[in-house]
């Protein structure tokens, strides 16, 4: 029981962990989307979009980087397989959307960011459902 225990206690802190590091990453997606969506941008407006997107791109492939290095190998899989879920995910949003701009009936540059952030949101709800009810 005391190992169970154990194991619930470090379970937590890695969601912690995770939380922790993905709450910025997440506040930067939203201030990019936010950014992006104004249809007419000044020259200042883009590149403070264009600044919002890259460090979104960097603080996710750092927190990959930093949940890679902390996990064990279960935890390496569970992350690897949810990831790809969340890939087939995105791609067959982006074919949809594909479908619906060739018909006209919603322009797909509109769709590409939150289909992304949605492919993001799924990654992590896969992963950290898989981790809760597999160990």
């Amino acid at each position: 029981m005391a190992k169970e225990a154990q194991q619930a206690q470090v379970a937590r802190a890695a969601r912690r962990v995770v939380l922790i590091d993905g709450i910025p990453v997440v506040t930067l997606g939203c201030v990019a989307l936010a950014l992006g969506s104004s249809p007419d941008q000044s020259a200042t407006q883009k590149a403070w979009w264009i600044a919002a997107t890259g460090m979104f791109a960097l603080a996710v492939a750092w927190v990959l980087l930093r949940a890679f290095r902390r996990a064990d190998e279960y935890l390496r899989k569970v992350q690897l397989e949810s990831m790809a879920i969340a890939f087939a995910v995105v791609l067959v949003a982006l074919q949809v959307g594909t479908v619906l701009d060739s018909a006209g009936v919603v322009q797909l540059h509109q769709l590409t960011q939150p289909i992304l952030i949605g492919g993001l949101a799924i990654w992590q709800v896969t992963a950290d459902l898989r981790t809760r009810f597999n160990r």
